[in-house]
């Protein structure tokens, strides 16, 4: 499955992005999630907990694909 999820800014630390998708319950998980090598982005494990994802950039984690995406200038998603 794919979730499309809207950047709001220039970007989006892997962490809080994790946790705003439903895919962890915090930011410890997320960061051990990381830790243990479970994250992928743009093809590549992702070493970095807090890693600055840019709309454009695909993330792999639990069987689930996130596309980021820019979010709508008027504010709506």
């Amino acid at each position: 499955m794919s979730i499309s999820f809207p950047v709001r800014g220039d970007h989006i630390q892997l962490d809080q992005l994790l946790k705003a998708v439903g895919l962890v319950g915090s930011g410890g998980a997320a960061h051990a999630m990381v830790e243990a090598g479970e994250v992928w982005v743009d093809g590549k494990v992702e070493s970095r907990k807090r890693a600055k994802l840019r709309p454009g950039q695909q993330v792999r984690f639990a069987g689930e694909q996130i596309v980021l995406v820019a979010a709508d200038a008027s504010g709506a998603d």
